[in-house]
């Protein structure tokens, strides 16, 4: 069983153009009980992220080639240097336990593949688990709140098939238990997703931390909320379904999940 410390994690944050959640993602992380490593990771370098770095005495690692969002989360990935990597999004929040919660599942894991929290949704100034998407993803990961499930490969891809319970900046990845690259770029919505479909068919451990232990930011500026305005994630969907399901059922699951998903729109 290994043995996994503070100084074994990484919180890389992807930083694009000018958020202004930046600055109090950068503070959720600094502000963890326990500290490990902490650095930024941009395609798009700019004085505004130079300067919050440099505030914050944050190294910055800027990607040269911008070739889409699968390639700046592999870039801030590879710009990590310890076993354990979270990739924190520019617009939301950690709650100061996550990295002490992180280490103590993976010390507990005989084989961590990745290790993911609970989640709050954050709108505004609004923290909620209220909405239908996550009382849906709370039924869905029932079965990971048993420990013992967290070595089933049957149990995570019956999960996956459902769709994505598993939320991207909630997770902490173990780099050598993970295929390199992690992400693929055939996507703009369902990144993750993909990735995680795939990792399900490694051997080890899914470690699930049923304790909401980070807040992600709904509005209407987000990727996945312009998706959903146009409709491009419905074809993402049925393809993600295809992967687990017959073509009529893959249809039917993906026409539910993309009504299902209208709540996240920002309110």
């Amino acid at each position: 069983m290994k043995q996994y410390k503070a100084e074994d994690h990484t919180f890389v944050i992807c930083a694009y153009k000018e958020s202004p959640y930046l600055e109090d993602c950068i503070r959720s992380v600094l502000h963890q009980n326990v500290r490990g490593k902490i650095c930024l990771a941009t395609s798009t370098p700019n004085q505004y992220i130079a300067a919050l770095a440099q505030k914050y005495q944050i190294p910055v690692f800027a990607n040269p080639v911008s070739e889409g969002i699968a390639a700046d989360w592999n870039f801030a990935v590879a710009s990590a240097k310890t076993r354990l990597v979270t990739l924190a999004h520019q617009d939301d929040l950690y709650e100061p336990s996550y990295t002490e919660k992180i280490i103590q599942a993976a010390n507990i894991c005989q084989d961590p593949i990745i290790l993911f929290s609970d989640y709050w949704e954050l709108r505004g100034d609004q923290k909620s688990q209220s909405s239908s998407v996550m009382k849906v993803k709370h039924l869905m990961l029932l079965p990971l709140r048993v420990r013992h499930f967290w070595r089933s490969r049957f149990v995570r891809r019956r999960i996956l098939s459902m769709g994505n319970a598993i939320c991207c900046p909630a997770v902490t990845l173990v780099k050598n238990a993970v295929p390199l690259p992690v992400f693929q770029n055939n996507m703009k919505s369902n990144i993750d997703w993909q990735a995680w479909e795939l990792i399900s068919r490694q051997k080890g451990e899914f470690a699930y931390i049923a304790k909401p232990l980070m807040c992600h930011r709904i509005h209407e500026h987000s990727t996945t909320s312009e998706l959903l305005e146009v409709n491009g994630r419905q074809e993402e969907d049925l393809f993600m379904f295809r992967k687990f399901w017959p073509e009529p059922v893959a249809r039917l699951i993906s026409l539910l999940y993309k009504n299902s998903e209208k709540s996240n729109k920002s309110m």
